[in-house]
């Protein structure tokens, strides 16, 4: 399996395509853009029925190594046995078997077929769904480092969960530190806790000023920076990194494998989305063969996603138009992965597509609707790749959490809630859809409480975490007072 970047012209493509080894460490190519395969592998009918049964490791096995086909065989399926066990996905709700690692619950069953499932993502050590790659990605990069006898500095941004899970995932591993940039004040008390009492001398917790697309563009300048990247030893985990999104598309086959009997059987999926990963990965899922009918993105009022896919028009907003929300993780108006959507929808014109995301830098955007002075009119081709949007308020999803905890019996987080009320305004008859749950209540008690009038339960170990003592420290946006604290804490 070669991997190519999504700028490469059509020239460089196949001189300059890797394989998954060589771009695990990384984040962004050279030029700039994200991998992705030079090809979809593709899965047949006979490989769906045989995966059926299996366990989510041994699945996990199965798809990874269509995409990691220089890692021997043994060695593979020795990482995702360590990686996905019931000892490590423990923290499931009440009636949850965490042993299934990713369980399906039935929320609602209409008279005309329609079905709403939910599935568990949030039975890690940080109770997200983040944790679901992030633990692979951790095994991955130590296996990687210690046969290299080399080390990683990983340099990541986080708008709440992917910052937890990464370092989680990272503390304690031979040959790794973690720099982790977050919004100052803009995520919930549960998740900045989460980060900042973590007292491992690997882990750097870094409060920048402003909002997490500033702290995202400080990941890419530092990347950009191929010298500096080079000499600090520069990698990333946010959903940049191939292995992580790759890593997430075994629990969309997970979840059809889980809502089907047969492979003629099609299911949905919603899917709560801010920086485009989680969902990207379901479009890989669904290019690999995966019989997904629509792929839903769920905003909040950061609505640059649900606006492109209503009118073809993608609008990044200033770091003044972004709304500070009660699902905080999705306050992004820059999505990293939505270049990996728009490669495959321009034909996998690298020529284009660079030109698109320069217009992005200079113009603040692209349109790709056909309107006269539009860039393009591809946005026609949508409907082909099976995606659909909506978006949900905060009052929404106030109500959204009330009806659950009503109707189920069950408390979701402010993320989950967007997905589930979108997801309804999406039902098919005959068509199952799934929502995939984003975290647990627990990380955002304030809006549970608010929505309930009691605190969210917490899974054992939780209880008191605001009240550990933190480690962290605050700085403005300015990239290179970045490159000097990741050198002077590096030694390199």
């Amino acid at each position: 399996m070669q991997y190519v970047s999504t700028r490469a012209a059509a020239s460089a493509a196949a001189s300059s395509s890797q394989q998954f080894s060589d771009i695990l460490l990384g984040g962004l190519a050279v030029d700039g853009g994200l991998f992705l395969p030079a090809s979809y592998p593709q899965v047949t009918g006979a490989e769906l029925d045989a995966w059926r049964q299996l366990s989510y490791a041994d699945l996990a096995y199965e798809i990874l190594k269509k995409f990691a086909t220089d890692i021997p065989d043994a060695d593979l399926r020795a990482l995702t046995a360590k990686t996905y066990t019931k000892e490590v996905y423990k923290n499931a709700r009440k009636g949850e078997k965490a042993s299934q690692i990713t369980p399906l619950r039935m929320l609602e069953e209409g008279e005309n077929g329609t079905k709403l499932m939910l599935q568990a993502l949030s039975n890690g050590p940080t109770l997200a769904f983040k944790d679901m790659a992030m633990q692979l990605l951790g095994n991955l990069f130590e296996y990687t480092l210690t046969k290299q006898n080399a080390q990683l500095n990983i340099f990541g941004a986080t708008s709440g969960d992917t910052g937890s899970a990464a370092e989680y995932a990272m503390r304690g591993k031979k040959g790794i530190r973690v720099f982790m940039l977050s919004p100052h004040k803009k995520m919930s008390a549960f998740q900045t806790a989460q980060m900042f009492s973590l007292q491992d001398p690997n882990i750097f917790n870094i409060a920048i000023e402003g909002v997490f697309d500033d702290a995202q563009d400080m990941v890419k300048a530092v990347s950009n920076d191929l010298p500096f990247k080079a000499q600090q030893k520069i990698g990333t985990v946010n959903s940049i990194n191939w292995a992580r999104v790759v890593a997430q598309v075994v629990y969309y086959f997970r979840g059809y494998l889980s809502a089907t009997t047969s492979n003629d059987q099609k299911v949905s999926f919603t899917v709560p989305s801010g920086n485009f990963g989680n969902i990207c990965a379901g479009h890989i899922a669904r290019m690999m063969g995966l019989p997904i009918a629509k792929l839903v993105a769920a905003t909040n009022e950061n609505d640059v996603l649900d606006e492109f896919f209503r009118t073809g028009v993608y609008r990044v907003r200033k770091s003044a138009e972004t709304y500070h929300t009660s699902s905080p993780s999705m306050d992004i108006s820059k999505a990293s992965n939505f270049e990996r959507f728009i490669y495959d929808l321009v034909g996998r014109d690298g020529d284009r597509t660079r030109a698109l995301f320069q217009k992005v830098e200079t113009h603040g955007g692209f349109d790709l609707s056909g309107k006269p002075g539009a860039d393009g009119d591809e946005f026609k081709q949508v409907v082909k790749y099976g995606f659909k949007s909506g978006k949900s308020t905060h009052e929404d999803r106030l109500n959204t959490i009330r009806d659950v905890a009503d109707d189920y019996g069950i408390v979701i987080d402010t993320h989950t809630a967007d997905g589930i009320k979108v997801a309804r305004e999406n039902l098919e008859p005959g068509v199952t859809m799934i929502v995939l749950e984003t975290a647990l209540a627990a990380k955002f008690n304030e809006t549970i409480l608010d929505a309930l009038g009691e605190d969210a339960e917490r899974p054992e170990g939780f209880e008191n975490i605001e009240d550990l003592p933190q480690k962290f420290v605050v700085m403005p946006p300015d990239v290179e007072k970045m490159k000097a604290y990741i050198a002077a804490n590096t030694g390199l």
